[in-house]
């Protein structure tokens, strides 16, 4: 795009807006609330822009136009995004952001031929809108219930092609009565499974969180610093698909970013485990698991996690009462001294020592909170020369540091000592002081230990996981009841198939207790029931399950969202799944985006699926953000309602302008200062075609016309599908400039503008569709296809330079030859006047682009 043709807003060839412009923006000041800025153009509007997209809302609803037969359709794609939290009083620019680049995306693809489907419902259960309710003083039944009419509301607005026939939500009993009958499918499969252990607990959301939903030590809804617990819960087996769920990420075409953060949360690795025999101590053997056996030989301590059950055994009677308060004290801390990054360096000595399975050598065993239970085996061996924590532990504790692998480019000379080394050496390298193993590298060395360790009886190779089973349980009121019933006899039921749903009772006090046990539990109508398999008195679960259950399956919903006898039509789920494309926030890579798998994959085992990943293909949105914080309904400094945008400027203004603000895979900080120049944009499309509409010839474009409106739409092509919103509309902007400047504007021409517009600006482009006398929709009409004949120019402009300096420039025919073009750049008057009488010693030529004549 040449500088200085796009008028509103000033933009540069990406479609952002120029530097100086764009530091006003950031640093302006932001528009938070729902009434933006009183623009001065607002009253001088193109067209009356309310009464346009009321007539088009209703118009489009009146035809069912977004609403595709599901079971006669011929070419299905299924658009998916994600469907919101109705956890607040209404949406915010940043869900906008992502629904209506995915919409876009659905648009476009309806106008190649597809029969689209966009459904959209509601994640209504769960902590956010109960903390809500809290905090609004209200029943979250009822709360939730108005939360959803106004977030309908505000998604009806903005021009989605959204299907609403298919709406659903995770609060309707007959929504969850199938989000439990996949627990008791689970079940029965062997994949939910109730067991006690240290647990994730929120001191101010009053409930377990799942590893997934704690971020450095604090919970990732209300950040409060997460404590440890001992409790017991239900867990659903997603680590025995950790191979798969890593493994498939290899052929997704997903987001890299959230592959890679996938793979780091599933974290697999190789190494050798073997046990340790600790002295004194017979019957006792410490199980330690390594990916580094090549340092094996620069063990100095063994270091156990406090829950381990070895502490109580080998801690001997000097050290006995200071183990017992350290574990005491570890039980009690918060989740961040077990999680954290950086820590305090705490342990305590227990006055046992472990035998170095190679060497016979004792070490210390000692106890801290940096070696954790959920990961490994609860016990390291630890090397502080070549492993970060290991070495400060050393260093705090006075523990020595034994260096047995250096750089491989450092010569023997030049080595220092362990205990010298300012930090850790923990990349690969050499052997030294490690035996027979003394001068291999450590690729040579891990191989040799592990087969001597394995050939003598002491170790075995082993892969681990980072990832740990999903905890559902959640000791609140506001979700789906856990579908089970505890027996006497029989310990832990299902609920038969035909008594679901197990119905949420109306609880006056819903808050949560805090104890670990959930508000249902006095609800003595909903606890006490039978056993379906004795009939004995029996007692309900009363924890709710996590709603990322309810999320793990509402895509397999929507096409059957009136199918009473089952929870997804077979027929209607081969026809329509896995779906097209999946749009959504990066922030739930390691949550909604990897149990749904989970859930997919355990499906497909079962025999309900005919598909075992949910979404071949996935996007994720770019995050917006105001004054460099994330946007968030539980932080009104960064609240941004669309809605008061959308009132003064119009829903068409309020899209383009947010798919315009930058690339869409990749997010923004938010300001207003520029949707008055997409506003203007949009009037003189308005201007620009309705007043060629009666006049405009209707044979197609010729010569440069035809050139120029062909490669807008490839430009324009390209950058729609690959989700490259802010360039195509920059593409757009340059050619209304062009037709603008045109002296006759042909049909054809106004007609590609408004089919490449479409998309992002659905409600205006019908109305002047039809204004130009098209009786059905412009959503129904093909996206205009590229004549490659067309974009070839029949005459260039061809820089003339004399000794690298431009002199000249020549016009001339596309096919020209190259003597041609050479010729006429030699006879050009300033080149000539350049040259003189000098006398030519060469002639350069770059096709389609320049000549450049070297003089002697």
């Amino acid at each position: 795009m040449a500088k200085g043709t796009v008028r509103e807003p000033t933009t540069n060839e990406r479609g952002t807006r120029t530097p100086a412009r764009a530091a006003r923006a950031v640093t302006g000041k932001q528009q938070t609330s729902a009434k933006p800025r009183k623009a001065a153009h607002a009253s001088k509007r193109a067209y009356d822009v309310a009464v346009v997209e009321a007539k088009w809302r209703a118009e489009w609803e009146q035809r069912g136009l977004y609403r595709p037969d599901l079971e006669r359709a011929r070419n299905p794609y299924y658009n998916l995004m994600m469907f919101p939290y109705p956890s607040a009083e209404g949406l915010h620019v940043g869900n906008m952001y992502s629904y209506i680049g995915s919409d876009v995306h659905g648009r476009w693809q309806a106008m190649r031929g597809y029969d689209v489907f966009e459904p959209m419902g509601f994640d209504a259960f769960g902590i956010h809108s109960e903390n809500f309710a809290i905090k609004e003083g209200k029943h979250p039944k009822a709360l939730t219930a108005s939360n959803i009419a106004n977030f309908r509301a505000q998604l009806q607005r903005i021009g989605n092609r959204f299907d609403w026939s298919h709406e659903i939500s995770s609060t309707d009993p007959e929504y969850y009565r199938w989000t439990q009958w996949i627990f008791v499918q689970l079940f029965k499969a062997g994949l939910a499974e109730r067991k006690k252990g240290a647990v994730n607990w929120c001191p101010n959301d009053k409930t377990v969180l799942a590893d997934e939903q704690v971020i450095d030590g604090h919970c990732e809804r209300c950040g409060a610093i997460v404590e440890r617990r001992e409790l017991e819960q239900w867990y659903f087996k997603i680590t025995k698909y950790a191979d798969q769920l890593l493994d498939n990420l290899d052929w997704l075409d997903w987001s890299e970013r959230v592959k890679a953060a996938q793979r780091h949360w599933i974290g697999r690795s190789t190494g050798v485990e073997f046990a340790m025999r600790i002295a004194g101590h017979p019957e006792t053997r410490v199980r330690v698991y390594t990916t580094r056996p090549d340092t094996i030989f620069g063990v100095t301590f063994v270091a156990l996690a406090p829950e381990h059950p070895a502490v109580a055994q080998i801690a001997d009677a000097a050290h006995r009462e200071a183990v017992a308060a350290y574990v005491a004290a570890a039980r009690r801390a918060p989740a961040s001294t077990q999680e954290g990054v950086e820590r305090p360096v705490t342990g305590v000595f227990t006055g046992a020592y472990a035998i170095h399975p190679l060497t016979g050598e004792q070490v210390p065993v000692w106890v801290s909170d940096y070696v954790l239970m959920e990961y490994g085996t609860g016990a390291i061996m630890a090397v502080p020369a070549h492993d970060a924590r290991d070495w400060a532990f050393a260093r705090a504790m006075g523990l020595p540091v034994r260096q047995v692998v250096r750089s491989a480019s450092v010569s023997d000379d030049a080595e220092m000592a362990g205990d010298e080394a300012q930090e850790a050496f923990t990349d690969v390298g050499v052997l030294v002081n490690s035996g027979a193993y003394t001068g291999q590298t450590s690729a040579e060395a891990s191989e040799a230990i592990a087969a001597e360790m394995e050939a003598r009886g002491i170790g075995v190779r082993s892969v681990k996981y980072h990832l740990r089973d999903w905890l559902i349980s959640r000791q609140r009121y506001w979700g789906p009841p856990i579908p089970i019933i505890y027996c006497p006899d029989h310990g832990a039921v299902p609920v038969p198939e035909d008594q679901l749903p197990v119905v949420l009772p109306y609880v006056e006090d819903y808050r949560p207790t805090g104890t670990g046990i959930s508000p249902l539990a006095a609800d003595g109508e909903f606890v006490n029931t039978t056993c379906p398999i004795c009939g004995k008195a029996a007692r309900r679960e009363t924890d709710v399950s996590d709603n990322f259950l309810d999320s793990a399956w509402y895509f397999l919903r929507y096409p059957s969202s009136d199918d009473e006898r089952e929870p997804w039509n077979p027929e209607l789920t081969r026809k329509w799944l896995p779906a097209k494309m999946y749009v959504g926030g990066a922030e739930h890579s390691v949550l909604h985006l990897l149990y749904v798998r989970f859930i997919t994959m355990a499906l497909h085992d079962l025999g309900y699926l005919d598909f075992a990943e949910p979404f071949p293909r996935f996007r994720a949105n770019g995050m917006m953000t105001v004054n460099g914080m994330k946007i968030s309904k539980s932080r009104p400094e960064t609240y941004i309602s669309p809605d008061g945008y959308i009132a003064q400027h119009g829903a068409d203004a309020f899209r383009t302008y947010l798919m315009f603000m930058g690339p869409y895979e990749s997010g923004g900080d938010f300001t207003d200062r520029g949707l008055g120049g997409v506003t203007r944009f949009l009037d003189r499309v308005w201007q620009l075609v309705t007043a060629h509409a009666a006049t405009a010839p209707k044979h197609a474009p010729t010569g440069e016309a035809r050139r120029i409106q062909h490669a807008t739409i490839q430009r324009v092509t390209v950058d729609t599908e690959a989700l490259k919103y802010n360039t195509a509309i920059a593409a757009l902007m340059k050619y209304l400039n062009g037709l603008e400047r045109a002296e006759q504007v042909t049909r054809a021409e106004s007609e590609t503008l408004l089919l490449l517009l479409a998309p992002f600006a659905p409600f205006v482009t019908d109305e002047l569709w039809h204004r130009l006398g098209h009786r059905s929709s412009i959503h129904t009409q093909r996206w205009p296809e590229v004549d490659a004949s067309a974009l070839r120019a029949e005459t260039l402009t061809i820089i003339v330079q004399v000794n690298g300096r431009m002199r000249d420039r020549v016009e001339v025919a596309a096919e020209a030859t190259e003597a041609e073009v050479t010729q006429m750049a030699r006879d050009a008057e300033k080149a000539r006047r350049a040259i003189g009488d000098a006398p030519i010693r060469q002639v350069i030529y770059v096709p389609e682009r320049l000549v450049n004549i070297v003089t002697a």
